[in-house]
C-alpha cells in the first residue's frame, strides 16, 4: 500500500443506550427489548476497540454521538411545553414514540454515510452522502446532525464535499456504508465501490423479501454513485439474496465484509452470486488489483449462526506486510462452529492470518457490533492532514474521553427512564462538553437556538 490509509471513524455511544427493540428485522435488536443497558459500560466497550487499534497502528477516529432525546422531532409530533414538559408529555401518552426519540443508535456509524475516496471521484475529493435511513423513524432523524458533525470534521472543502442526504422518502431508502464496500489495490488509487441494495423502488422484475424490509434500494445506490461522481467502469451492484434477509440479514455488513481486494462473505450473500464476483473481478483487475474472494459455506457456517454470531459484521484491517487481522465479538469466540471455522481461516495461508476478539456486548444485544460502530474513509495523507485533529485517536483523547464518560454517563437504563427529563439535562450537559473536546464547534439543535 502507499501512503494513504483506511482510516475507521468510530461511534462513540451516546448517554441514552438503551434497549427498547426499535430495529424490526433486526433479531439481536428485537430480541433484547426491555433489557436494563449500561451506556457508560458500552461507551467504554467502544472506547477500548478504538485504542486497541491505535495501539496497533490503524488510523482511529471518533465520531461524536447526537442530543437525545430529539426533542425537536417530539415537538412535531405534537409535545408541547418546556422541553421538560415535551419528555414528560411523551413518556406518559407515547412511551414508544419517547424510546424512538431516545435512541443512541447514531454510535453505528456505518450508517452515518457512504464515502468515496478522491481516487474514484471525478473532482478528486473524498465525497460523504449522509444516510436517510428512511426505513426506521429512530433513525431517520439523525441525518442533519451527522452531516453537521461531518462538516465539521471534514470541513476543507479543497479535499472534501459533504452533501445531503437523499429525499426521505421509500423510493429512496438508504442505510450508508452498511451497505457499501470499496475494493482497491492501494487506497488512494482507482477503486470498484461496491453497492449492494435489498429491492428496486421503480423495477418490478427485482425480487424482495417476504418478512422483513428491503432497506437499501438500487435507485439509492444509483443516485449516489452519481453524486459522487463515480465511473460505471468503477462500480458494480449487486442485489442482497431476499432469503438471507428474511432470515435476520437486514444489511449487507451482516453477510460480508470487504478491504482493499478482499471479500470475505457468505455462500447466501448474494443474488446471482457467480456473476457478481466475476464483475468484481474483471472490474477491480481493469483498475490494477487482484480480486480475492472468501466465501463461507453454508455447511460449515449457517446464515442464522452467522447472524447470531455477527462473524461477518467483522473488521478487515490490512498489516504492514500485507496480510490482514479480523477484528470479531465475542460472540464469534462462544459459538462453537463459528469459532472453528474461524481458526481454519488464520491457518488457511490466505490474506486472512489473525483473529482479535473484543467485548462489545452493550451493543451487540443492540444488534451491532465492530463494523457497524465503524464508518471507514479512505484518505491520503495530505487529506488525513486535513481533518480536524482534534476527532483523532491518541493516548490523551482516550484518556479524556473515559473521564468524560465516567463523569456524565449513567450505568443503568431501564425502559421508564427514558421519561426523567433530568437525562435530557444529562445529556446536553455532556455534548456541550464534548464538542469543546472536539473542537466541532455548534452542531447540536440546543447549540443552535
Amino acid at each position: 500500500m502507499s501512503n494513504a490509509f483506511e482510516v475507521n471513524f468510530d461511534g462513540l455511544v451516546g448517554p441514552t443506550h438503551n434497549y427498547s427493540g426499535l430495529s424490526y428485522g433486526n433479531v439481536a435488536s428485537t430480541g433484547n427489548q426491555n433489557a436494563v443497558s449500561n451506556p457508560r459500560l458500552a461507551a467504554k466497550q467502544g472506547l477500548a476497540k478504538m485504542k486497541a487499534l491505535h495501539d496497533m497502528g490503524f488510523k482511529q477516529g471518533v465520531l461524536a454521538p447526537h442530543e437525545r432525546p430529539d426533542v425537536a422531532s417530539l415537538r412535531r409530533l405534537g409535545f408541547g411545553g418546556t422541553d421538560a414538559q415535551v419528555v414528560e408529555r411523551a413518556a406518559k401518552e407515547a412511551p414508544a414514540i419517547l424510546a424512538a426519540a431516545s435512541s443512541a443508535s447514531c454510535m453505528w456509524t456505518a450508517n452515518a454515510a457512504t464515502v468515496s475516496p478522491s481516487g474514484d471521484t471525478a473532482d478528486g475529493r473524498v465525497h460523504f452522502t449522509p444516510a436517510n435511513l428512511n426505513n426506521k423513524f429512530h433513525r431517520s432523524i439523525e441525518h442533519p446532525t451527522t452531516r453537521r458533525i461531518l462538516q465539521a470534521m471534514f470541513a476543507n472543502e479543497s479535499h472534501f464535499a459533504v452533501h445531503e442526504a437523499l429525499p426521505a422518502q421509500m423510493h429512496f431508502g438508504d442505510e450508508g456504508a452498511a451497505n457499501h464496500t470499496r475494493f482497491c489495490h492501494e487506497y488512494d488509487g482507482a477503486g470498484v465501490e461496491f453497492f449492494v441494495f435489498g429491492a428496486a423502488a421503480f423495477d418490478s422484475r427485482y425480487p424482495a423479501p417476504a418478512r422483513f424490509p428491503a432497506r437499501q434500494t438500487l435507485e439509492a445506490c444509483q443516485a449516489i454513485a452519481r453524486l459522487h461522481g463515480l465511473k460505471e467502469e468503477g462500480v458494480v451492484y449487486a442485489q442482497q439474496d431476499p432469503a438471507t434477509i428474511d432470515a435476520g440479514v437486514f444489511h449487507n455488513d451482516v453477510i460480508s465484509v470487504g478491504n482493499a481486494n478482499v471479500l470475505f462473505h457468505h455462500e447466501k450473500s448474494f443474488l446471482h452470486q457467480a456473476e457478481v464476483l466475476a464483475e468484481l473481478d474483471r472490474k477491480l483487475a481493469a483498475a490494477g488489483g487482484k480480486f480475492i474472494a472468501i466465501e463461507v459455506p453454508q455447511a460449515e457456517v449457517s446464515v442464522e449462526e452467522a447472524v447470531k454470531s455477527y462473524l461477518f459484521n467483522s473488521q478487515l484491517l490490512s498489516k504492514p506486510h500485507g496480510k490482514m487481522i479480523i477484528v470479531v465479538p465475542e460472540e464469534c469466540r462462544n459459538i462453537e462452529r463459528v469459532w472453528t471455522y474461524l481458526q481454519k481461516l488464520v491457518n488457511s495461508g490466505g490474506p486472512i492470518d489473525e483473529v482479535r476478539v473484543y467485548d462489545l456486548k452493550q451493543s451487540m444485544q443492540n444488534g451491532g457490533g465492530p463494523a457497524c460502530l465503524r464508518l471507514r474513509v479512505a484518505l491520503s495523507e495530505r487529506e488525513i492532514a486535513a481533518v480536524n485533529p482534534n476527532v483523532m485517536m491518541n493516548e490523551t483523547l482516550f484518556g479524556t474521553l473515559n473521564a468524560w464518560v465516567d463523569k456524565h454517563y449513567r450505568d443503568r437504563i431501564a425502559p421508564a427512564d427514558l421519561g426523567d427529563p433530568q437525562l435530557l439535562l444529562e445529556c446536553r450537559t455532556a455534548l456541550d462538553e464534548l464538542t469543546g473536546i472536539l473542537r466541532l464547534g455548534s452542531v447540536y439543535p440546543f447549540q443552535l437556538l
